[in-house]
């Protein structure tokens, strides 16, 4: 599990000094394990006492632990030219990172929802959208494409909480995104968001979220190469988790 993840997962217990600090951190991770808890306090402008229990409240027993952590996570990554080690890498980080979600308790809340609608913020992310669109068909499981911005402005006033949204976005920071979900959030509506795995509003704000991670790399004419296959892996993920989960019922 990466840092970014594990921000997300305990966002609500952080503080605003703990964000000061962890936004220093990933900011200059290659710099950071080598220091010790007073160097970084002092350099981050906080005490020695506060960094400890941010750490704790991340999960480590202090934060000699959470120095061998972030040592690991700064581990050489292949070379960004490498471009199909990184897609291979990518997806065995998505597929690790699947594993331990409770894909049981969201096929719960897709099972209940009276309506499923599924929101691609972009051009690529609503190629997903149609596709697990077409996957949960299969199992006469329909759900309702919300193509664009104004689509879901649209729908929205009739969207009810007993109905369930799932939100694909890449960078899970879209400005325009984070007033539409709060609109959700206002209502009480359940929603399931994937993201890149990276520190992101949207999986911040949601109450079910799953990880894609997909890692841009850049070819020789600086043409940014961005993979979705792990996007499809998570939606492919959850579709046969709720295969199961209706077989088991």
């Amino acid at each position: 599990m990466r840092l970014e993840e594990l921000i997300n997962e305990h966002y609500e217990q952080l503080n605003e000094n703990d964000m000061h600090v962890l936004k220093y951190i990933l900011n200059h991770k290659q710099t950071c394990y080598h220091m010790g808890i007073n160097e970084l306090a002092e350099t981050s402008h906080v005490s020695r006492s506060s960094i400890h229990r941010m750490t704790k409240k991340l999960g480590f027993s202090g934060y000699s632990e959470f120095r061998v952590f972030l040592k690991w996570e700064d581990q050489p990554d292949q070379p960004s030219n490498n471009h199909t080690v990184l897609l291979e890498n990518d997806i065995t980080t998505t597929v690790k990172n699947l594993s331990n979600i409770d894909f049981e308790e969201i096929s719960d809340l897709l099972y209940a929802a009276n309506r499923i609608f599924i929101y691609g913020t972009g051009t690529a992310q609503l190629m997903c959208a149609i596709e697990a669109q077409r996957m949960f068909a299969v199992t006469h499981t329909f759900i309702t494409v919300i193509h664009d911005q104004t689509e879901f402005e649209n729908i929205y006033p009739g969207i009810k909480e007993t109905d369930v949204l799932i939100i694909l976005s890449l960078s899970g920071d879209t400005p325009t995104l984070v007033p539409q979900v709060k609109k959700l959030i206002a209502r009480g509506i359940d929603f399931i968001s994937i993201t890149n795995l990276k520190n992101n509003k949207l999986a911040q704000m949601s109450p079910y979220n799953i990880y894609a991670t997909t890692t841009p790399t850049t070819a020789k004419d600086n043409t940014e190469i961005v993979s979705f296959i792990p996007f499809y892996i998570a939606l492919e993920t959850l579709f046969r988790r709720y295969v199961e989960y209706i077989e088991n019922q």
